[in-house]
Formats: C-alpha cells, sequence, structure tokens
C-alpha cells in the first residue's frame, strides 16, 4: 500500500486550493449548523442543501429553535431536498439535545451517536467537522476513493464493511484528522466521481492503484440507478407538497387530485401517515404532523 504520508501530503494540498467554499465548513459554523448540514448532504446535491441550510439556520439557528416547533414545521421547511423523513429525525434530535443535552450539540462519538436518527457517518462527521475529533468519516465519496486508490476497485461495496473501517482508521494521521476527511471527502465529490473521474486531474493519480492496475472494470453485484418518475416516492412526493403548501388540514379531495392512480395514491398516503409525515384527523382531513404536547 503507499505510503500513508504521501496520500495526507497530496490531498491536503489539493484540498487547500480546491476546497468550496461551504457555510458549514466556515470557521464559524456552529455544531448545529454541521449536524444540519450532515443530515441533509445525505444523497442530495450541495447546490440543492445550500439554500434549504440557509433558511434552516436562519429560522433556527439552535436546536433549541427547532424544538420548540411542530415537527410538520421541519418537514414543511424542509422543501424539495427529498427523503422527508431526515426532516423529523433532525426535529427528534433537537428536541433531545435540548431536553439531554442543554440545547447543547454534544462532542463526544458516543453521545452522538445515541442521539435519534444520528448514524455511525453522521456522528462521525459531527465529532469531526464540529469538534475536531479523531474519527474515520466514511461517506460514499470518501469509500470509493479508498476503493479505488488503495483496493484497485471502482466502486466500494455496497454497505460499509469492516475492512473498509479498518482501512480508513489506518489512513488517518496523527494531527489534522479531520481536514484529511473533509478533504479526502471533496476529492470524491469533485474528481473521483461515480461515474466520470477526472484522473488527470487528480492529485494522487501516479500513486492510484486503480489506474495503475488499467482501471479494471466493477466486477461486484450490479449497480441498480434510482428511478423516481411513477414511483411511490414522486406520489408521496405530490401529496406531501400539497400539505406542506395549506398551513392547516387538508380535506381528501384536495389531495387525490394530485395523482390519478387511486391504489397507488392510497398506499402513499398510508405510507405517509405510518411513518409519521402526516396525521389523519377525525374529520377526514390531514394535516402535517403536530406533537401531542405542543397541541
Amino acid at each position: 500500500m503507499v505510503e500513508p504520508n504521501l496520500l495526507h501530503t497530496a490531498v491536503l494540498d489539493w484540498y487547500e486550493d480546491n476546497a468550496r467554499d461551504l457555510p458549514w465548513r466556515a470557521p464559524d459554523a456552529t455544531p448545529w449548523g454541521v449536524l444540519v448540514s450532515e443530515i441533509m448532504l445525505q444523497q442530495t446535491p450541495v447546490v440543492r442543501v445550500l439554500p434549504i441550510w440557509h433558511e434552516w439556520m436562519e429560522r433556527w439557528p439552535t436546536p433549541k429553535a427547532l424544538a420548540a416547533e411542530q415537527p410538520g414545521e421541519a418537514v414543511r421547511h424542509w422543501g424539495r431536498l427529498g427523503y422527508p423523513r431526515r426532516a423529523l429525525r433532525l426535529h427528534a434530535c433537537a428536541r433531545a439535545i435540548t431536553e439531554e443535552h442543554g440545547g447543547q450539540v454534544p462532542s463526544d462519538h458516543a453521545t452522538l451517536l445515541a442521539l435519534p436518527g444520528i448514524g455511525e457517518y453522521t456522528a462521525a462527521a459531527v465529532a469531526s467537522f464540529a469538534f475536531g475529533g479523531r474519527h474515520a468519516v466514511l461517506d460514499t465519496n470518501v469509500r470509493r476513493v479508498f476503493a479505488r486508490a488503495i483496493s484497485a476497485e471502482e466502486y466500494p461495496p455496497t454497505a460499509t464493511s469492516a475492512a473498509e473501517r479498518r482501512l480508513a482508521e489506518s489512513l488517518l494521521p496523527e494531527l489534522g484528522a479531520a481536514r484529511w476527511g473533509v478533504a479526502v471527502m471533496e476529492l470524491g465529490a469533485l474528481v473521483c466521481s461515480a461515474r466520470a473521474p477526472r484522473c488527470a486531474d487528480c492529485p494522487i493519480t501516479h500513486v492510484c492503484a486503480w489506474r495503475l492496475a488499467g482501471k479494471p472494470p466493477y466486477a461486484g453485484p450490479a449497480r441498480k440507478g434510482q428511478t423516481y418518475a411513477g414511483t411511490d416516492r414522486q406520489c408521496r412526493g405530490r401529496l406531501l407538497a400539497v400539505l406542506r403548501e395549506a398551513h392547516g388540514p387538508v380535506p381528501k379531495a384536495a389531495l387525490d387530485v394530485v395523482w390519478d392512480d387511486s391504489v397507488q395514491r392510497e398506499r402513499a398516503l398510508d405510507g405517509l401517515v405510518a411513518d409519521g409525515l402526516a396525521e389523519a384527523l377525525d374529520d377526514g382531513t390531514y394535516r402535517l404532523p403536530h406533537s401531542s404536547d405542543q397541541g
């Protein structure tokens, strides 16, 4: 394997010159701002996250501010980021931080991991990027860079493996691990992309195992592309858009008109209710979720 110090120097020097100017990376970014960004960026491009993140941070600059709202308001202002259950998880996380940690995002990895909706990746990212902790931060971009540069594989496994974690931990520098983590992530996002890697612009192309091996094609399980048109996801999005725009209970008829397939529409609506993204009221209307302790 290539000498880690060579990787560190090359990637960190590249990052110094090429890093995007993102608000959650600014010196004055709060741990809460970092946490919100990490949840929003899951499966969502930066360009779509930026305006929503700014709106959220202006509206809810602290966990306490969000915790004081109904969970439906988090869903309403999630906009078109997709996967809106993330908004509910952020709201539940804000409540827990407010009630259990005095309104301060905890810095300890294990404590972060115990918060609602916070998984291994997000806990490591917040502990690292917000507090400078020394943790292996393995998102899709980082995993792809390591798969290619170290393992000579075009793509990483479908699910993060123990071997990947060991590799990432072995590559952590003693000092500046947080900057290393975000630098590798940026390299994967901007250069070592999934479909069209720009190897000529890569700072570690001269030691990349995948390039040196002749870029062997991916030999693992078929990688399924995501479809959206006509799916339950699209139907749910249409229904949720009506609820977000209404600012109050919505009659069933207003939901029925947004999707022609009645069977799929009812399934999607039932799914929204089951997931806590909508509430069915006794009078047959629907609304965004409310908390029983907030009226």
